[in-house]
């Protein structure tokens, strides 16, 4: 079995933006005048995706003065919204149209069938860390709450699955009758596009992982339980196989999940939940309204934070109305000698003093950001593949890994409440979480894999309203 942690920032490419320039090119020698005046001369002149929200639905007439500038390509009748491709320099002159309420480039959003699992409720499966930590499951007892997510859809926008899934998933958890994959978007040539069947093609893995999270998953044949193990997850591929995308995708992918829960939508009498481990460092207006419309329709939005550190928090999590999700450790995640299998016969202890940290890549809530809860983003094992159709599970860590305990239990909420909103699931997880104090000097003890430790330390930026866990938010759950 090939399991190992990936680096933190190996696993950012899913979660934050990509394009940081280092320290090295930062304070590199500056080129002179005629370069420089050459070089934005040049930015200006690149095509680029331009997302715009018109004040009231587009006219025939908007339309051509709007393809004088630049080009139309697609349009979001529900949001007012067309979707351009024009020259960056352009951008202040849509912007000063007096029919476009905003108008900004479109975002970068980083973040053949086989055997099927035979048994279809994995309810019954393993404990790991991270599902005891937020009290879904305990070491020797098995699963310990009353609610597994039955019901529910969850919609992962992400990667997608790998085409192994069937080896991880039971067939029935994967809601594939809804499963879509949207292509485009940004500066790629032509419209937004719904390849066919390309959810189930994925060569990432970040979707599949997530995913696990919130169903468990396959090990070898042993069932290892996830937060809502029962819930219905659709997979919406809005991530390239590279592990990112653009603004306009992810947006198209939030009204699709939308779409399916409004009135007369084939989910308008269930519960949904997005989860999103994905983000860029700027919000986008038209993924704004893209959630806003969707929290409309009753979709409750869970994102992660980001892994940005004291960068502060990507979008859309830092979005206030969408639930935001910091990584937290475990102190005792790391096994103890000759212990080979830890992760799966470890006891977490319930609410113990500096049991918990917070990790040190979670992006921290700077003013004008939204940081909700944590939950579990370190060493959270899930299949992921290096090789395509080699089975394989690696530990992952990120706030990635966090997001998808969160829209679990949101899941395990709905289930137990289906009329449950997403300001009522946000104020519940707040109310009920564990508080993170900040850790006295020079910080708490972790130890690392190696057998050595490091002191991480947090400020109260860092955490939200602490640690959710399952239990408590579902006690606070009043039908």
């Amino acid at each position: 079995m090939r399991i190992r942690r990936m680096s933190g920032t190996l696993l950012l490419v899913l979660t934050v933006a990509a394009c940081e320039r280092s320290p090295e090119t930062i304070t590199g020698t500056a080129p002179r005048p005629s370069m420089a005046t050459a070089t934005a001369a040049t930015r200006l002149q690149g095509t680029i995706g331009i997302n715009v929200l018109l004040k009231g639905p587009a006219t025939a007439a908007q339309l051509v003065q709007l393809n004088t500038i630049g080009t139309v390509y697609d349009q979001i009748p529900a949001l007012n919204a067309v979707l351009m491709r024009g020259k960056a320099g352009q951008l202040p002159a849509i912007q000063a149209l007096p029919f476009v309420l905003v108008a900004n480039p479109d975002a970068e959003r980083q973040g053949a069938p086989v055997d099927a699992v035979a048994d279809t409720d994995f309810t019954g499966g393993r404990s790991t860390w991270d599902q005891d930590a937020i009290n879904v499951t305990n070491f020797g007892a098995g699963r310990t709450i009353g609610f597994d997510g039955t019901g529910v859809f969850v919609g992962v926008l992400d990667t997608g699955l790998l085409d192994s899934w069937r080896q991880y998933f039971p067939q029935e958890r994967i809601a594939t009758q809804f499963a879509k994959a949207f292509s485009g978007g940004g500066n790629d040539q032509g419209n937004i596009s719904e390849p066919p069947n390309a959810w189930e093609h994925d060569q990432n893995s970040h979707g599949t992982h997530v995913t696990s999270t919130i169903l468990g998953y396959s090990l070898f044949g042993i069932l290892i339980n996830g937060t809502a193990p029962k819930a219905n997850v659709i997979p919406v591929k809005v991530l390239k196989n590279p592990g990112f995308g653009w603004s306009s995708v992810v947006a198209r992918g939030i009204m699709y999940i939308a779409s399916l829960k409004a009135p007369g939508g084939p989910l308008a009498g269930h519960p949904v939940v997005i989860n999103m481990s994905l983000g860029g460092p700027s919000l986008d207006a038209l993924e704004q309204a893209a959630i806003n419309f969707a929290i409309a329709q009753g979709v409750i939005i869970v994102a992660s934070a980001g892994n940005s550190g004291d960068r502060g928090m990507g979008y859309p999590g830092a979005y206030a109305p969408v639930i935001s999700v910091a990584a937290a450790g475990w102190v005792g995640e790391w096994r103890p000698t000759g212990n080979g299998s830890w992760w799966l016969n470890r006891d977490v202890a319930e609410v113990v003093p500096d049991s918990f940290y917070i990790a040190e890549f979670s992006s921290r809530q700077l003013t004008g950001q939204d940081l909700d809860v944590a939950a579990p983003g370190s060493w959270v094992v899930g299949p992921y593949q290096l090789q395509s159709g080699k089975i394989s599970y690696f530990f992952l860590g990120g706030t990635s890994q966090a997001s998808p305990h969160v829209a679990g239990i949101v899941a395990l909420m709905a289930q137990k409440k289906p009329s449950l909103t997403a300001p009522e699931a946000e104020s519940i997880l707040e109310a009920t979480a564990i508080p993170l104090p900040t850790p006295t000097a020079p910080g708490l003890t972790v130890p690392n894999p190696d057998g050595t430790t490091r002191s991480v330390t947090w400020g109260s930026n860092a955490t939200g309203a602490g640690l959710a866990t399952a239990d408590a938010a579902l006690a606070a759950t009043i039908p």
